[in-house]
């Protein structure tokens, strides 16, 4: 097991090592930001519409 623990941890060095350096690096961190930002606006957007409804149906009486 520790053969295969230490033989991850080099291949997840260097998959880091070519994300951080590697062709399309750039881009990368780039669609990152937007796909966060999208997340976080739907998180929004969904916290939201969750509270207009709950406001909606305890007015409506």
């Amino acid at each position: 097991m520790d053969i295969r623990e230490e033989y991850e941890a080099r291949i997840k060095k260097l998959e880091d090592f070519i994300e951080d350096k590697g062709l399309g690096s750039k881009q990368l961190k780039k669609a990152k930001k937007v796909q966060r930002t999208i997340n976080a606006s739907v998180l929004l957007g969904g916290l939201i519409a969750i509270a207009g409804v709950t406001l909606w149906a305890i007015n409506r009486d």
